[in-house]
């Protein structure tokens, strides 16, 4: 069997914080997201296919639309489920306290939502690519190592 047999499938790699070139390298140094200290630390370049994953000076500051949109789906399934489990009533303090468990998950996430965060924002610009052992990872133009991590 071919190694592309085993690849993970898109939503698996994101997820995992795999490398979206090919799906199968770590793109993260520490697999726990919850040492604060080493949360966002990526590899240069992927371990397996040698991607880049900070593509430009600035790249990852678009991350911070996606984890908004990850937070809003978060909260609409977690007062969806509030709703049909508990109910929603204006009489008493349910909805208050869906707020405040709510908001202390969404705190609770918050390492876990910047990974994913970032890794679906890599993924949005780079593509996966099945013959990526043939084919070199390109190194980005714009970016200038200077201002590298200067965030």
């Amino acid at each position: 069997m071919s190694e592309n047999a085993h690849k993970p499938g898109y939503l698996i790699s994101v997820f995992d914080n795999r490398c979206p070139r090919c799906r199968l390298g770590k793109i993260y140094k520490f697999r726990n997201p919850y040492i604060l200290k080493n949360t966002v630390e990526m590899n240069e370049h992927c371990p397996v296919c040698g991607q880049p994953t900070d593509l430009e000076t600035g790249f990852y500051y678009g991350t911070g639309y996606v984890s908004y949109a990850i937070t809003v789906v978060f909260s609409i399934l977690t007062f969806i489920i509030w709703w049909v489990t508990i109910g929603f009533s204006l009489d008493d303090t349910r909805f208050f306290w869906w707020m405040g468990i709510n908001a202390v998950v969404l705190v609770l996430i918050q390492p876990f939502i910047m990974r994913l965060s970032r890794t679906f924002w890599l993924s949005m610009f780079v593509k996966y690519d099945p013959e990526w052992k043939a084919h070199k990872a390109e190194e980005s133009e714009r970016l200038v190592k200077e201002h590298q991590h200067n965030w």
